[in-house]
């Protein structure tokens, strides 16, 4: 017998034959073991590390080459299909969490060094390989790489070159974006295309700028080579890693400086002039290249010590000017008593770059709405302090509606310009990052607040 189908029933129905159909045309250029659909193969790929939202995929692809992964999307691009690239899925922001009717393709087994080059002080690496990674393997050779997000033990390259990822060495060595060379990749077309040079320059537009940052918008990367720096001669969250921090102090704040002894110390001096003049009450010191690992490990180990205290947190990745520290800091304050959350701060100090910590359990849908709100004021106060809604963990899913807050219809159509140019049929990691329209009047109408719009010196669609 022939049943109608409820709309939810024919949905079910719809998925269920395409992703018969991907399967079929992914088989013909994937071993068997490298394609995953079944519901319990991939639910581990239902969100990156940005927990409280969650897709799963319609297909998982695991290419081994870049033949497989030029392959997977000529398919999915004559087949119209999502694509959503995925590192190790530590981003904070949404941006890898697949697409219901998409192919998550996971680029996790492109973990080989190619090429280290102690004289030209690059290294050539595929995209999965781990931030660490490039640093212990160039350590024998006296060099390393400078960018080192919180997650360096297990995030990628390529992810660090979606998002532009930043670390505690960024003040002075600047973010991925100035700590690379070249990429390789692929358009949504399957197009091989090359960003940069292995040249210290490259006729036509710096669209290595445009690349890096994107969050998987414009192309596919597959390889990256990063410069190398040499290592400093000299380089001077209690309960988790027992780092012997005050716990009586309101705030914590780490210097680094690293460079010849003689630099070192003339650095550690004025430092510690400028703390001490500040009203610091406290100072130390590292012995040596242990203690100076152990102070890091509290700010390293943050985020899962958090875990501690609390089921669930949600990290925002707003950057103020510097000199509104403060400000913002007394800001959340309030806000915390304004959604009766709490919130552990922990920041950049020297480029402005927050990582506020809210904390609440995802299993209650009001605090998790809470949270959603407490995050959003948080990046729209930083806008109206002359910041920006994000600084490394990119825009994502989480900060669609903020981006409305940050940027004109006119400025986000262009945006939407430059990924029409790589992406024509905008298939490549949809729906995020950049807002449409309709959302935008949408989320201006929620955020009228007493017959005035929030932050009304801000220009607006």
């Amino acid at each position: 017998m022939n049943a109608s189908a409820t709309p939810q029933e024919f949905s079910a129905l719809q998925r269920s034959e395409r992703q018969a159909q991907v399967v079929q045309g992914l088989s013909a250029h994937l071993p068997a073991y490298a394609l995953l659909w079944n519901s319990e193969d991939t639910t581990p790929y239902e969100c990156d590390g940005l927990t409280a939202y969650r897709q799963r995929p319609l297909v998982v692809a695991l290419p081994e080459n870049e033949a497989q992964v030029q392959a997977v999307l000529k398919t999915c691009y004559a087949l119209a299909v999502p694509v959503v690239a995925r590192g190790a899925g530590t981003g904070l922001s949404g941006g890898a969490m697949p697409h219901q009717m998409g192919v998550t393709l996971s680029l996790a087994r492109f973990n080989r060094i190619l090429k280290l080059d102690p004289v030209a002080r690059t290294a050539v690496v595929q995209c999965g390989v781990r931030n660490l990674a490039i640093s212990e393997a160039a350590a024998p050779l006296g060099l390393y790489y400078a960018p080192d997000p919180s997650s360096q033990i297990a995030c990628t390259i390529g992810g660090n070159v979606a998002e532009n990822s930043g670390g505690v060495h960024c003040l002075k060595y600047g973010l991925t974006l100035h700590n690379i060379v070249k990429i390789k990749g692929f358009t949504m077309e399957g197009a091989p295309v090359v960003f940069g040079s292995d040249a210290l320059d490259t006729p036509g537009y710096d669209l290595m700028s445009i690349m890096i940052g994107s969050e998987g918008m414009l192309a596919v990367v597959t390889e990256v080579t990063v410069k190398l720096i040499p290592k400093p001669m000299t380089a001077a969250v209690e309960d988790y890693v027992h780092a012997g921090y005050d716990l009586s102090a309101a705030a914590i704040l780490l210097c680094e400086s690293d460079g010849t002894p003689d630099e070192v110390e003339e650095e550690i001096g004025r430092m510690s002039a400028v703390l001490l003049a500040s009203g610091a009450t406290k100072l130390a010191v590292s012995r040596d290249e242990g203690e100076r690992l152990k102070f890091w490990s509290g700010r390293k180990n943050a985020f899962p010590a958090s875990g501690r205290i609390s089921p669930d947190y949600m990290c925002m990745d707003s950057t103020i000017p510097r000199k509104r520290v403060a400000d913002i800091l007394l800001a959340i304050q309030e806000m915390e008593k304004k959604y009766q959350l709490r919130c552990a701060n922990v920041f950049h100090a020297g480029d402005g770059n927050l990582h506020p910590l809210i904390l609440f359990d995802a299993n209650d849908p009001d605090q998790l709405h809470r949270c959603e709100l407490f995050g959003a004021d948080i990046l729209e106060t930083s806008v109206a302090m002359g910041g920006t809604v994000t600084g490394e963990h990119g825009v994502g899913v989480e900060k669609l509606n903020s981006m409305c807050v940050q940027f004109s219809a006119a400025e986000n159509e262009q945006m939407f310009g430059v990924k029409r140019a790589f992406d024509t049929k905008g298939l490549l990691n949809p729906g995020k990052v950049i807002p449409t329209l309709q959302r935008c009047a949408e989320y201006g109408k929620m955020l009228v607040r007493g017959g005035q719009l929030k932050h009304p010196d801000l220009p607006r669609f």
